[in-house]
């Protein structure tokens, strides 16, 4: 509120005035206040982060099996189920330490040090002893170390993008504001701690300190909003739970049974434990994290690197990307894109600030300025009403100092073939009148070195210039015409402007030799108008594509933006976000006064949301994730980060981000290109298709455990497993191929089917069937060999032994059936998961080592196989193969014939 009170009333407010507090009430206001800093965030937890890996439903049942099993003195198997629960622990609980540290990461926007008046003299110190009241002195390149309320300012620009997401600095004055409910980036008598001085100096009034300024309440969103679980977590935990009752309703179920026809109790406990622990996929945890880090490492070499596992799957799930405009979509670079002079309409081409490009005229011919030098004239103008300047190194390429609008003026001259420092020499500078907002104009005074002659050029805000101008230079450079209709260079202006462009109107007049001071009032009128240059922040040239892509893939982009409403328009329609004449945008101030109600209606329809503060853009994601939408969100300043952390997925810019929004994202981006999140979505697709083709391994075989061990009971024969066994089939015979998995290339066409629904579960109707299929096939064909070994005469051991080699050679050929839901292995390129073939190749020799080797052996109680073992096994197993491709054709036949009967 203090933007709209007198300077009067504010240093009436704190009680100070423009000679600071004195030593002893800054000491006093520091001990109301407290200091000038951020809240720290709380401490990691060690030992809470690792106990709360064992919350698991499935961890429970583990946990019990393990107690029942040391019960009955079968202690191999007890620790065989310990080191399991164990090691799922260890992996959950290294996940956890990957702390967030977005507070402290705010917390080092903070300047640590700050020039002060305390007894009418400067001096510095510790920004966080800052205390409401005292007065800040600010130069260009120092960081504002609290929030402050401008008394004094002289050409004073600063860099808020970090915080408001505006690609320009804002240029400052000391005026009373009487807008109501003003965003933040229209405060331009206000600044705020953490922005940057780009030029100028000034002095303000500390109204806010710590946790009481912008960046502090960010911080403290950031506090309370809590991360969005990702569906897959929210699927998983469901399906945890459910199998979690299943499991122990089946294993209950068959101990009493098993009591009630008269079995032994500890045959019974063993059962029991036997069913659990063969239904429980032990391995699914530790599955789900290699899978997730395959993906990791696939999109790190896209340019994308995940900062937490679970957001690798979120991904390909997105149906919203809430986008940032500044640094995101576009380069955060100014470039001139289209000059009008002598009547003539000229395209700029190149991106950025690399003098890359051509200027062309409206039949896409290429210009020489010789022969255009109305055009020459106007590009001089931009290059030498100038106060900034093109740098360059090695590390960072081209880069500016100083005023990026002005920069682009530069690349524009250079793109036209003027040299900078040829046109230095020529025209040396005599005098300037720089940039005040008061003016809307600079000028500067330069001696032609080439004739008797001195040269005014001035470069500002159309509206402004064109009052100073009486004449206009034609098409030729070397005439000049009365400037009879400014109406229609007003009209030129305004179509640029709705292009989304920014407008500099370039003028200039011949001077005497003999003047060589300015002096504005002598600039009022008699100029000659040169041209208009229009600039913009424009849309990187891969993003076009990706947009398209998002598009046919189900994803709505739609843009949050700090920036104006025009330039955010004019960027959506580039890019096709976009169509039609009439476009929905809600501005920051019309989203000030909507109730929750209404915006939770409008977010459904409308993809612009401009000049939007940090609280505004949390609100957006809020009612796009309660609509059941599931919300990425880009982004790479400051005021990003509350909305960063609420959304399902958090996007930064690796190389344009600030330290806060990567450390609260999910996703760094490194080389800030929208284009990269698209290739990144495809992987994320590609995981959870991966994951479920994992889930139907491991649970077929589960299924089939307990079909085989529910027979075995009801029709009176020996346990065909033990629970360590079960354990090793499980963990290790399986774990090979279901690691395996996790390397499958994306199915053609994945990216273009719609976005998986966010309450889809991780079972589909198509595996629940075939995962029936499949495990009565596994159990039947093993509950064969069990008994033809029991019938051949062979001891427990052996029987169970053949019984457990068939089940992990059912795996082995069962492993291609997962691979896809509806292609046939026949069509599919066999090796375009060599790991695959590595992993069956390894799980056959750890097979053939439990059962030759006698230390293996005796943990497992197996038995040397016979050559006739191994073939009735193998003829067996491969009868899974046989079905499931049957079952395949079928359904690409009946499919076939609803498609016929519809057409």
């Amino acid at each position: 509120m203090y933007y709209k009170m007198e300077l009067e009333e504010v240093f009436k407010e704190f009680e100070s005035d423009p000679s600071g507090l004195s030593r002893e009430e800054a000491a006093k206001r520091l001990e109301k206040y407290g200091t000038n800093t951020l809240e720290a965030a709380e401490e990691f937890n060690i030992l809470q982060a690792f106990l709360s890996q064992f919350g698991d439903p499935l961890i429970y049942i583990l946990l019990v099996a393990a107690a029942f099993t040391a019960f009955i003195r079968h202690f191999i198997d007890m620790w065989v189920i310990l080191a399991v629960v164990l090691i799922n622990a260890a992996i959950g609980f290294t996940q956890e330490l990957k702390a967030e540290q977005a507070i402290r990461a705010l917390a080092a926007l903070a300047a640590p040090q700050a020039h002060v008046v305390r007894d009418g003299r400067m001096i510095e110190l510790e920004s966080a002893e800052l205390v409401p009241g005292d007065v800040v002195l600010l130069a260009s390149g120092v960081r504002v170390p609290a929030d402050l309320r401008l008394f004094e300012v002289n050409r004073l620009e600063i860099n808020e993008s970090a915080l408001t997401g505006e690609s320009l600095g804002a240029r400052k004055d000391i005026k009373l504001l009487t807008e109501e409910h003003p965003v933040t980036g229209d405060l331009h008598n206000m600044a705020f701690m953490g922005t940057l001085v780009l030029s100028g100096r000034g002095r303000g009034l500390v109204v806010g300190t710590g946790q009481r300024t912008e960046l502090g309440k960010i911080s403290e969103q950031v506090r309370r909003v809590k991360s969005a679980p990702t569906p897959l977590q929210v699927q998983l935990s469901k399906f945890s739970r459910w199998l979690g009752y299943a499991i122990l309703a089946v294993s209950a179920a068959a101990v009493l049974l098993g009591l009630a026809l008269g079995r032994p109790l500890a045959d019974m406990i063993l059962t029991g434990i036997a069913l659990a622990v063969g239904a429980i996929p032990e391995g699914l945890p530790v599955v789900v994290t290699i899978t997730f880090s395959i993906g990791v490492k696939r999109m790190a070499d896209k340019n994308a690197i995940i900062r937490r596992l679970p957001a690798v799957e979120t991904l390909g799930s997105t149906t919203v990307i809430a986008s940032d405009k500044t640094g995101t979509l576009t380069k955060n670079e100014m470039t001139v894109q289209v000059i009008w002079c002598g009547d003539h309409t000229y395209r700029v081409s190149g991106v950025g600030f690399q003098p890359d490009g051509e200027i062309v005229d409206s039949n896409g011919q290429r210009v020489n300025l010789p022969e255009t030098r109305a055009l020459e004239l106007c590009l001089r103008a931009g290059l030498l009403a100038n106060e900034s300047r093109l740098a360059f190194d090695e590390e960072r390429g081209y880069y500016p100092e100083g005023d990026p609008t002005e920069v682009s003026l530069i690349v524009s001259a250079l793109k036209g073939g003027l040299d900078p420092d040829v046109q230095d020499g020529l025209y040396p500078t005599l005098d300037e009148i720089p940039f005040e907002s008061d003016l809307m104009y600079m000028a500067t005074l330069r001696r032609d070195t080439g004739g008797d002659n001195n040269l005014v050029f001035v470069k500002g805000a159309p509206e402004r210039v064109l009052q100073m101008c009486t004449m206009i230079v034609s098409n030729s450079g070397e005439e000049e015409a009365t400037l009879d209709d400014p109406e229609k260079i007003l009209d030129r202006y305004h179509d640029m402007a709705s292009e989304g462009l920014r407008v500099l109107a370039l003028a200039y007049r011949r001077e005497p030799g003999a003047v060589t001071e300015l002096n504005s009032e002598l600039l009022e009128s008699g100029l000659t108008l040169i041209g208009l240059q229009g600039m913009m922040d424009p849309p990187r040239e891969e993003v076009f594509q990706a947009v398209e892509q998002a598009k046919r893939a189900g994803v709505r982009v739609i843009m949050v933006t700090g920036d104006h409403q025009s330039t955010a328009v004019a960027i959506a329609r580039r890019l096709k976000m976009v169509e039609g004449e009439s476009v929905p945008v809600i501005a920051g101030q019309e989203l000030e006064r909507m109730p929750d109600e209404e915006l939770y209606n409008r977010v459904g329809d409308v993809n612009i949301f401009a000049r939007v503060t940090p609280l505004h853009k949390l609100r957006i994601v809020q009612q796009l994730i309660k609509r059941g939408e599931v919300v990425a969100v880009t982004g790479d300043g400051v005021n990003d980060t509350p909305a960063l952390k609420a959304a399902h997925i958090g996007v930064s810019m690796g190389k344009g981000g600030t330290d806060a929004a990567r450390e609260t994202s999910d996703m760094i981006v490194t080389d800030d290109n929208f284009a990269s999140i698209f290739a990144a979505l495809k992987e994320g697709r590609v995981v959870f298709d991966n994951i479920r083709k994992v889930i139907l391994f491991l649970l077929s075989t589960g299924l089939a455990q307990i079909i085989l061990i529910l027979i075995a009971l009801l029709s009176g024969i020996p346990l065909p497993l033990l629970p360590a066994q079960i354990l090793w089939l499980n963990l290790v015979s399986n774990g090979l191929q279901d690691v395996a998995l996790a390397f499958e290339p994306g199915e053609e066409g994945i990216i273009h089917l719609p976005p998986r629904q966010k309450n889809e579960p991780v079972i589909s109707r198509l595996m629940a069937e075939r995962l029936v299929i499949i495990g009565v096939v596994i159990a039947l064909g093993t509950l064969f060999t069990f008994v033809w070994s029991l019938q051949r005469g062979y001891n427990i051991e052996h029987a169970r032994t053949v019984a457990l080699t068939t089940i992990v050679l059912f795996q082995l050929f069962n492993v291609f059936n997962v691979r896809s839901e509806k292609v046939s292995i026949l069509h599919m390129r066999l090796l375009s998961n060599p790991f695959l073939f590595f992993s069956v190749a390894a799980s056959i020799m750890a097979q053939v080592v439990i059962v030759y080797l006698p230390a293996f052996q005796f943990v497992f109680r197996t038995f040397p196989l016979f050559f006739l073992d191994w073939i009735v096994i193998t003829v067996v197993a491969i009868t899974v193969l046989a079905v499931v491709e049957g079952e395949k054709a079928l359904r690409v036949f009946l499919s076939t014939r609803q498609a016929q009967k519809l057409s």
